[in-house]
């Protein structure tokens, strides 16, 4: 270790000690809390209410990752805390993350389980040595350009249809920069790698078993006690986490990053949008904004392509699953949906259930949010029609209400 970064540890031993730490803490969540101001244009109530709880979620979550599950000797894969879906996360996806030290080699064991998919991956997103070191609430949403938890690339993945296994179904993973060598299974790690994250895909939770997993330190390293310039940096962690997937959510509805506020009823498939924050490139993604008054419908037809899943997702502006996916609404996959005879998915999305068979999602007293429509393990994409009009037209005239003049082509790429 350098004097430079002895210096630095020092210091945030002691703003952990004196309470700055802490303090810096609670005041970047006023400062994310706040950040709701910077978005312009109409927001109800609903969306205001969503977005505190969406802030509570977010502390809850990064606490949970960043600080409790942040200790270097002691890796552990552990699923996100309840009802935290953020950035658009399925319903039949679960995520295991680990935090881990750059620059170390890992070992993750386990058993296949049933479930048809899984993907590991390697991430990194701009952070220093020690954050604890430093003061993050004064500089705001630009203290994100050199610490931002939220802003998570993918070096390399793993995926199950390229993972060894043994006959019991078991399995070793190395997660190394150097390549362990033929036959093993490797996930390859950058020099500054921080952090792997699994995505579990089910098809149905009732009778598919989920894979089992445990990482280790190459190295053995004994767990060592907390320290603390440890916590300090785990508070750091978690107050910039929080603010970056508020300046994150932010970005994707009303800035550069997809600015959906502006471009609303609408499904593109971007490549860069998806990858943005920690995708793997094995899937196609279309994101989009969409909006209608509480008396309206918004219809969706397309044609599924053959993959490993699909689905369509209904989320609000902070882009999490509304809570009607608790009670079984709010997305349709490749194995609960309804199919017309023509091969076509035609989706409902309104306050009360049309009666036009089909697939109804509930908009749940929202008039505006972020959908998706994801497809895993495919080459091919799924243009997109689309309609909006007053629900009681179309409960009136039926389906002939959905006039070829009044449909909206969607579901392109963008890049």
């Amino acid at each position: 270790m350098s004097d430079a970064q002895k210096d630095r540890s020092e210091i945030a031993r002691q703003r952990l000690l004196s309470g700055q730490a802490w303090d810096d803490y609670c005041d970047t969540l006023k400062v994310a809390g706040r950040h709701i101001n910077q978005v312009n244009g109409p927001l109800s109530e609903l969306d205001i209410a969503e977005w505190y709880r969406f802030v509570s979620r977010l502390a809850r979550s990064s606490l949970e990752r960043l600080l409790e599950n942040g200790e270097p000797t002691r890796p552990r894969l552990r699923d996100m805390v309840w009802r935290q879906s953020i950035n658009v996360q399925t319903v039949d996806q679960d995520h295991l993350m680990s935090q881990f030290d750059a620059a170390r080699d890992y070992i993750i064991r386990g058993t296949r389980g049933t479930i048809p998919y899984f993907v590991m991956a390697a991430l990194t997103c701009p952070n220093p040595d020690t954050p604890g070191a430093e003061d993050w609430a004064q500089q705001g949403i630009e203290g994100l350009k050199h610490f931002d938890p939220s802003n998570l690339k993918t070096s390399s993945f793993l995926h199950t249809h390229h993972l060894k296994t043994e006959a019991d179904g078991s399995f070793e993973i190395i997660l190394s920069q150097n390549n362990p060598g033929e036959g093993k299974n490797w996930l390859k790690l950058d020099p500054d790698s921080n952090c792997i994250l699994v995505r579990l895909v089910w098809g149905d939770r009732t009778t598919e078993i989920a894979p089992e997993m445990v990482i280790e330190r190459a190295d053995g390293a004994a767990p060592v006690p907390s320290t603390p310039e440890l916590i300090a940096n785990g508070l750091a962690w978690s107050a910039q986490g929080v603010l970056g997937y508020a300046e994150l959510v932010r970005n994707w509805w009303q800035g550069s990053q997809g600015n959906f506020a502006a471009k609303l009823n609408r499904l593109d498939y971007s490549r860069a949008q998806y990858l943005s924050n920690g995708g793997v490139p094995d899937r196609h993604v279309a994101f989009g904004g969409w909006e209608k008054g509480l008396d309206d419908v918004l219809v969706l037809e397309f044609t599924p392509p053959e993959c490993e899943y699909w689905n369509v997702q209904l989320c609000n502006i902070w882009q999490e699953n509304l809570d009607t996916f608790e009670d079984g609404n709010g997305w349709i996959n490749n194995n609960r949906h309804v199919v017309e005879s023509d091969g076509k998915v035609r989706v409902f999305i309104s306050e009360h259930d049309p009666n036009l068979g089909g697939n109804w999602l509930n908009s749940y007293g929202h008039e505006r949010g972020i959908w998706a429509l994801r497809l895993v393990m495919t080459q091919d994409t799924a243009p997109v029609d689309l309609w909006r009009l007053p629900l009681a037209k179309l409960e009136s005239e039926g389906l002939t209400a959905l006039t070829p003049d009044t449909v909206i082509k969607t579901g392109q790429f963008v890049d």
